[in-house]
């Protein structure tokens, strides 16, 4: 019998229909128990939620993803409103963060327009006790910690992280914990950062549709690949493969509380 796995942090509304009902099909064959779907935009957040209506295994969370244009007034207010309406049924806020590769792109960009439609939406968290999925990297990620720190937001879940040693020792401090993707099969980086990250505070991802390289190029991504990604994290911190997934889905159930 295949071990038990949680896809932490998935975009099911970008898959085209075929495709995802066909992932949908599968989940039990693949071990899957539940997929937490995060949104993109407030169009994004309706999808999700749909999609939840009629699959139990998806847990939907409402955001609005920093890479892209920021919002306008009204499409921000329409988020949140959502968020409170459907607050029971969310398991998170998110995706939320700041623009890190945008930014990189455009150094002129505006950064404040950002931190503060992320402030918005951490008020938001903390009015409602729900934990946040952040897209927040490198130093982007401090910021992130100190505006968690100044809103008390204490269950938050940097997926897909990227930093250097003094970023994540803050982190681990913060008690946030992060998530791992199939790359960390061919990308020494993130290899590094599960070595250095407690097991504890890890879960995995597929961050799907967003496609791979190494073993799984020309794939599409689909939550089958967190077996592979939960070997490599195995052989990293070489702990007994069976204990890492275990911890790992009891990890994510807790912190989305998925027995609740």
């Amino acid at each position: 019998m295949m071990n038990a796995i949680i896809d932490a942090h998935i975009h099911l509304d970008l898959y085209a229909e075929k495709d995802r009902a066909l992932m949908l099909n599968k989940l039990k064959e693949d071990g899957v128990t539940a997929l937490v779907a995060v949104s993109n935009d407030l169009k994004s957040a309706q999808s999700v939620l749909a999609l939840a209506a009629t699959h139990p295994e998806i847990k939907p969370a409402i955001g609005f993803h920093p890479e892209q244009d920021l919002p306008s007034d009204n499409e921000i207010d329409n988020i949140i409103a959502l968020i409170h309406m459907h607050h029971q049924a969310l398991v998170a806020i998110g995706e939320i963060g700041l623009p890190y590769y945008t930014q990189q792109k455009n150094p002129e960009l505006l950064r404040e327009p950002y931190i503060d439609l992320l402030e918005r939406f951490l008020k938001v968290a903390a009015a409602l006790d729900k934990p946040v999925v952040l897209h927040a990297i490198y130093e982007d990620a401090l910021v992130a910690c100190d505006l968690l720190e100044k809103h008390q937001v204490k269950r938050a879940h940097f997926h897909w992280f990227k930093g250097t040693a003094p970023i994540i020792d803050k982190m681990i401090r913060g008690g946030y914990y992060i998530s791992v993707t199939p790359d960390v099969i061919y990308e020494s980086d993130i290899q590094r950062v599960v070595e250095r990250y407690p097991l504890d505070l890890m879960m995995v991802e597929t961050d799907g549709p967003w496609p791979f390289q190494g073993p799984f190029e020309k794939q599409m991504t689909e939550p089958a690949m967190i077996h592979q990604t939960i070997a490599k994290i195995a052989e990293i911190k070489q702990i007994e493969t069976g204990r890492v997934y275990q911890t790992l889905y009891q990890n994510t159930r807790h912190f989305y509380r998925l027995d609740n």
